[in-house]
């Protein structure tokens, strides 16, 4: 495989705190001769575990960028066991233009692993990630959100494994967060996302879902600053006394007929909140329409029991509009 062209411009071994960018260059009408940085923070103490800690792999997710700062700030060298690699806004150019793709090349990072490093920004981006940093982590944890186009209920994400060890591994990690919900993830997960690349690597793994909506939520940059340095203490590598979890309910996608997409385009007018149990039969909404206001409204309903994982965040949708996730209770 091909180097990366990515380069670091800080030392990530060394003890002590230390902040730069790892450097992509890529040649574009904006940006010709120049590099396009991304932050990168390194927090080392004492001999141990090395933990990567990502977000903003999609540009509109603030929660999880805000969440790595705040951690970068308060922790210090003497409190930690080992090594923090943070990436609080890993898809820079998409964090800097709010938007869920990459503004450089159009593409959905979290589709695009294991990437190339002689590929495009996506791409080499995924590749340094999976190929240089990968193999340093102990175990890595990243933090989404339902960013402009959706709102989740607080969740972690735990891959499936045939590999019982690395299983357990990941859904410990998840039970230490302590998110109301532990979605654990089978055949339905996509095997270019970054969860996808760390099982095929054998490193545990966990990803969070915060809320959304394309802001900040205080509770929820709250809950990852809890949740994550949780993991780090479960870990062994930080110090510090920190609330229990309360217990999490283990979900799954059964099947994405499940979930309700607008049939028509118009108003939706919700009957529901991200995180609830609804039933079978329950009504979750209607579509109003704009170009006869005085037709019917068409009512939806949802036609399984479980929990609303995530819902859309527009109020007007158009055909095909993700309305409702749902998701049911699993056994482990």
């Amino acid at each position: 495989m091909a180097k990366s062209r990515i380069e670091v411009d800080i030392c990530l071994q060394s003890p002590g705190k230390r902040a730069g960018d790892a450097l992509m260059r890529w040649s574009d009408n904006a940006n010709p001769l120049g590099v396009y940085p991304v932050p990168i923070a390194c927090i080392v103490g004492k001999p141990g575990p090395t933990a990567l800690l990502v977000a903003g792999i999609h540009g509109d997710e603030f929660e999880g960028p805000v969440a790595l700062s705040q951690l970068i700030e308060e922790v210090t060298p003497d409190q930690i066991t080992g090594r923090l690699i943070i990436l609080p806004s890993f898809n820079n150019p998409a964090v800097i233009a709010s938007q869920r793709i990459s503004p450089l090349d159009g593409r959905n990072m979290n589709r695009a692993f294991p990437g190339d490093p002689d590929g495009g920004p996506t791409d080499m981006l995924a590749d340094f990630l999976v190929s240089v940093l990968l193999p340093e982590a102990d175990f890595v944890i990243d933090l989404h959100s339902g960013g402009k186009a959706s709102v989740f209920g607080t969740s972690t994400l735990a891959t499936r494994s045939d590999n019982k060890q690395l299983m357990k591994a990941n859904l410990d990690l998840a039970t230490t967060f302590g998110a109301p919900f532990i979605w654990v993830l089978g055949g339905f997960n996509d095997t270019r996302s970054f969860n996808a690349a760390a099982l095929n690597a054998g490193v545990p793994m966990i990803a969070a879902e915060l809320g959304g909506g394309g802001g900040t939520d205080p509770i929820k940059v709250a809950d990852a600053v809890l949740g994550v340095k949780r993991s780090l203490v479960y870990a062994g590598i930080l110090s510090q006394n920190l609330p229990e979890p309360a217990r999490s309910i283990f979900v799954e996608t059964r099947s994405i007929a499940d979930n309700i997409y607008a049939p028509v385009a118009g108003l939706f007018d919700r009957k529901f909140q991200a995180g609830d149990h609804v039933k079978k039969g329950q009504l979750a909404g209607y579509i109003r329409s704009l170009d006869r206001l005085d037709s019917v409204p068409i009512a939806l309903y949802f036609s399984t029991t479980g929990h609303v994982l995530a819902h859309g965040n527009r109020g007007y949708v158009v055909r095909g509009d993700m309305l409702a996730m749902l998701v049911c209770e699993t056994e482990i």
